[in-house]
């Protein structure tokens, strides 16, 4: 049960989708543009909410029947776009879950809502499939694209839809929510509300998922004992980090967040401006070992495995390169 109010920052958006539905002025199709986590797919479910709810107000009531399927995920007209592949949204999963659905009258609502996550996955085929539905939509028919990058729709589509950019929110405000709904204070919430980088989706996987617990376990042992190690572990390090694959760029972001530490540290030597206090001794000891050039040259290795794996170079090859800059410049 939630709605707008419990949204923590994006104002402007809640003001601009608060303001549509009180003078009847929703548009027909949205983009929600930002980065994971940030905030979009539980702003597009609380605006589809609240436009199916029974009260008609600006917020939803969350006691009617409309807001208690749209809670439980089985509101019979607010549809969410599914697709097999991960990289990948075909044409023919667009045409049979919107464009043919979309015409179909809603069945107990006064909207019939689609609300689609990754669409810059799309690709060309299927956005030329969705253009003529966002172009001559039914009365009805709202559709809600979530994207991590606007720039890769086509511009008739951008420019056919209402599109709300979504920024990061201060990290003060990530702590507060951590300590609202999470029960997350000191040390903890600190590391999750910089590593979210603004974002609180990405916050709450920091503090709660057992998935991410295990992939900073992972960076952090390397990051600790990175000098010590030979060749063959360096190798065998890599193998094994592929398991992290699909949460890349945590991965990645942990290998920073950590060598910032020490850069810090290496700058001001002031511990209360570490993010992993308790590991204190050992930022330290690579303080004092590496340079500031080589912890740049670090930083900068670290975003080109980004760059690297953007263009086809395999994880496990970019990881290797990666772990034997670390070594050379520690």
């Amino acid at each position: 049960m939630s709605n707008f109010n419990d949204i923590y920052g994006q104002e402007g958006i809640k003001t601009h989708l608060q303001d549509a539905i009180e003078k009847n002025q929703v548009s027909h199709a949205y983009i929600f543009n930002g980065g994971d986590g940030i905030g979009k797919m539980m702003m597009a479910q609380i605006l589809a909410k609240t436009l199916q709810c029974e009260s008609q107000g600006v917020n939803p009531c969350n006691s009617c029947a409309s807001c208690k399927q749209a809670d439980s995920g089985n509101h019979p007209d607010i549809h969410y776009i599914t697709h097999e592949k991960p990289a990948i949204i075909s044409v023919d999963e667009v045409r049979n879950q919107l464009v043919s659905d979309i015409q179909i009258k809603p069945y107990s609502s006064k909207h019939k809502i689609y609300i689609m996550d990754d669409a810059q996955k799309m690709n060309v085929q299927a956005q030329n499939a969705i253009l003529k539905t966002i172009e001559e939509p039914p009365a009805y028919g709202i559709i809600i694209l979530l994207t991590t990058n606007a720039n890769s729709l086509l511009e008739t589509i951008r420019s056919r839809c209402v599109v709300l950019d979504f920024k990061p929110v201060s990290e003060n405000l990530v702590k507060q929510y951590l300590s609202d709904h999470c029960n997350l204070l000191g040390s903890k919430a600190d590391f999750a509300a910089a590593f979210a980088q603004g974002k609180i989706g990405r916050a709450k996987d920091a503090a709660q998922s057992d998935v991410f617990a295990g992939l900073s376990e992972e960076v952090f042992k390397i990051c600790r004992h990175v000098r010590e190690l030979t060749l063959p572990e360096v190798f065998s390090a890599a193998k094994d980090a592929v398991a992290y694959k699909a949460t890349m760029d945590d991965f990645l972001d942990l290998f920073a967040m950590w060598f910032r530490d020490v850069l810090i540290f290496k700058s001001t030597w002031d511990t209360n401006r570490l993010i992993f206090k308790s590991d204190v001794s050992v930022i330290r000891d690579q303080a004092e070992h590496t340079t500031y050039n080589g912890l740049n040259d670090i930083l900068e290795a670290i975003d080109k495995v980004k760059v690297r794996l953007k263009a086809n170079v395999t994880f496990e090859l970019a990881l290797e390169l990666l772990y034997m800059t670390i070594r050379e410049n520690m």
